[in-house]
């Protein structure tokens, strides 16, 4: 069974600060950015702009998140229906593209982006 409930929004923070300092991190940067990116999103509801790092594959276009423990984290929910615009930190640069959630049969979730062309 799987994690129910909101994770503590302090430790949630602590997480994600230290990612983003692996990420810039001259030593170790350029090896967890082949497989760590960052988000970036406007809420649905608050119309605030939010950032949290996510792990990815990419082919192509075409980039894949899945979310680990979904049911405890909510920013994938922006995504549900027809999806909404975002902005990934690939290759150095910001990429924008067309971010569509899914939910599977067993609860898993999963956010496919269609790059939009090089920016």
């Amino acid at each position: 069974m799987g994690y129910r409930g909101p994770l503590p929004k302090n430790a949630v923070h602590r997480v994600n600060t230290c990612v983003g300092a692996l990420r810039t991190s001259p030593r170790w940067g350029r090896l967890v950015r082949r497989h760590l990116t960052q988000v970036t999103y406007q809420g649905r509801r608050s119309g605030r702009t939010i950032s949290t790092p996510v792990g990815y594959r990419r082919t192509g276009d075409v980039v894949t998140i899945r979310v680990m423990m979904p049911d405890a984290k909510s920013w994938w929910r922006n995504f549900t229906g027809d999806g909404a615009p975002l902005t990934l930190d690939l290759d150095g640069t910001g990429r924008t593209g067309q971010a569509v959630a899914r939910r599977d049969s067993k609860g898993r979730v999963t956010v496919t982006v269609h790059l939009d062309g090089k920016s």
